[in-house]
């Protein structure tokens, strides 16, 4: 009796299948599809119970203590990329005097930008290939390795060195920490959670000028940098004594060693990274070192664009083993997903650097008060975080909190765009609290769709590939702003203080300028000023506004359904007498 019950029992399971697009139909409805029960039927009759329940080697959710301490961790690991790439802001001055190195100045933010994307696509290989644990430990002590060079520094090219050390160290952590989180906990859960860690990253970004500030005004310049060393040696302790899971089961690591080439796609990432680099220093050279229209300039755009095909047909040829497989990045919510993150990481850097500036050259505040002055947006920010979180882990849905992310974010930045010298106090931080609000609503949610559209064994190809589009989107996205800020800035002066010498009042930044400028020029110049960054808010809340159609494909996921550790499908609930159709996204 009781092997016939479990014989029915069995017969009636929902088979496991991977969907992309749940349709659920009716049982009334006519339907030439199979039903649930006859596909249950067509499962190989050796497929026992226990296999069509968990799979093997299937990881457990970590919770109580480990769990806490694992979040805290990376929380931290966040914070301190998130600063590390803010604080040099404030200190290149005091560099620059010391190594009498003016012209390296765009090496020292662009080389860690530079060599934290180039390696994305390959850190998500790195992950896919070997122990979670082992491979953040790497990259978190190559990252503070960088830190070290950098505050022990003798030379301009050491300090460029390090950064660049620093940058690789970078690239591994942040996609070590998603990857390893979606093996830590599951999708309900990890919204919540992953929602904190990155928001108080993002809280590094806007303290970074204000700790650079006090480090370069009452220490040294090099304490940026060493700061990273006695915290980071907390973090390491840490996860020494945790247990960090994988997001499915490994290889042998000396197996992947001994075909190191053909595992890691060697020559994939050879051909996309050189096709990176060109194309991050035509941005970070064109309108400085060269005009856009120069030979240069055009020569470096048609290299990145050939070796960029070159490296399509070397993916396409290799399939699922290429360095970023074809079969992950063409899913709806995958390309999508990158492609909302990147929106509003835009927002968030165009954000990050045009407000200080406002607030120094209109506003007249200092370096540190600017720091103070942006704080609204951040704590904004900080509080939507939790609030998000909790609204999508309790509906089960990211879509509509990632959709209102991306309105917020154009509305707000429309608002931006009306910035003037006479602005209201009121005005401004009201303004940064709406913006604030709406990039903690979404800065999770893209991230946490794509991780629930793949399977666990894609986690880190998806995420560092999400990674690098955002790395990447945001570098063009800042290079175009720049640019429409200093094309602006030049018509605007030439129009509002005619008599002023524009080319000076460039090359003296936003905070010396002042004193080039008569009393009767000045009303004029703070007009030119404000309105430069104007036009740049304009470009963020067109950017933003694509954030609305991207965010609708992410797909409608409900983060609610159960989930069993480790399985290959896409959650779901359980649909009773609803059949379900099998439709591949694409």
């Amino acid at each position: 009796m009781e092997s016939g019950e479990q014989s029915r029992e069995q017969s009636t399971r929902p088979p496991s299948i991977h969907i992309g697009v749940l349709l659920q139909i009716e049982e009334s409805q006519p339907s030439t599809k199979p039903s649930v029960a006859e596909l249950s039927h067509r499962r190989p009759s050796n497929a026992s119970k226990d296999e069509a329940v968990a799979p093997k080697d299937e990881p457990q959710w970590m919770t109580g203590r480990q769990l806490h301490i694992l979040s805290a961790c990376f929380t931290i690991s966040m914070f301190l990329i998130m600063l590390d790439t803010s604080v040099i802001a404030t200190a290149i001055p005091r560099i620059t005097d010391e190594f009498h190195s003016l012209q390296d100045i765009g090496w020292y933010v662009s080389i860690y930008q530079l060599a934290s994307a180039v390696l994305q696509p390959l850190v998500g290989r790195i992950y896919h290939k070997f122990n979670n644990k082992v491979s953040f430990l790497a990259f978190f002590t190559i990252f503070e390795i960088g830190s070290i060079v950098c505050g022990a520094a003798v030379s301009s090219g050491m300090f460029i060195a390090g950064r660049a050390v620093a940058g690789v160290g970078s690239a591994g952590i942040v996609s070590g920490v998603l990857t390893i989180a979606a093996a830590a906990m599951p999708l309900q859960q990890r919204v919540l959670i992953m929602g904190i860690m990155l928001g108080c990253g993002q809280l590094g970004v806007a303290v970074g000028p204000l700790i650079g500030g006090a480090m370069t005004s009452f220490a040294t310049w090099r304490w940026c940098f060493y700061l990273n060393v006695p915290v980071g040696g907390l973090l390491v302790a840490g996860l020494l004594l945790s247990k960090v899971p994988d997001q499915c089961q490994k290889p042998s690591p000396w197996s992947t060693l001994r075909n190191l080439y053909i595992e890691l796609d060697m020559f994939g990432f050879f051909l996309l990274s050189l096709s990176t680099v060109l194309l991050l220093l035509a941005l970070s050279w064109g309108g400085n070192k060269y005009a856009w229209n120069s030979a240069s300039i055009i020569w470096i755009l048609d290299g990145a664009f050939i070796v960029a095909l070159f490296w399509l047909a070397w993916d396409w040829f290799l399939g699922d083993e290429a360095l970023v497989p074809f079969s992950v990045i063409k899913r709806r919510p995958v390309w999508s997903g990158a492609l909302t993150h990147c929106f509003l990481m835009t927002n968030v850097f165009c954000a990050s650097f045009y407000l200080p500036i406002y607030f120094q050259a209109v506003q007249g505040a200092s370096p540190m008060m600017s720091g103070v002055d942006v704080l609204a947006s951040i704590l904004s920010q900080l509080a939507a975080v939790p609030v998000a979180s909790v609204l999508a882990s309790r509906t089960g849905y990211v879509v509509p909190f990632a959709m209102l992310s991306a309105i917020i974010g154009a509305v707000s930045n429309g608002m931006y765009s009306t910035l003037s010298p006479t602005t209201a106090t009121g005005q401004w931080v009201g303004y940064q609290i709406f913006n604030g609000v709406g990039r903690g609503m979404g800065m999770q949610m893209a991230i946490m769709a794509v991780q629930a559209s793949v399977k666990p064994a894609d986690v880190a190809t998806t995420n560092s590939f999400v990674i690098f589009v955002q790395s990447l989107g945001t570098a063009i996205m800042l290079a175009a702003s720049d640019a429409i800020f200093e094309g602006s800035l030049k018509s605007g002066l030439s129009k509002q203080a005619p008599l002023a010498d524009a080319a000076a009042i460039i090359a003296a930044g936003a905070t010396h300028f002042r004193a080039l400028v008569s009393e009767d020029e000045l009303p004029g110049v703070l007009v030119a000023y404000a309105l430069a960054i104007d036009h740049v808010f304009y470009l963020v809340a067109g950017v933003s506004s694509l954030g609305v159609a991207t965010s609708l494909c992410l797909g409608w996921v409900n983060l609610r359904k159960k989930q069993t550790p480790g399985n290959d499908d896409i959650p779901m609930q359980n649909l009773g007498t609803q059949q379900v159709l099998d439709i591949r996204s694409r």
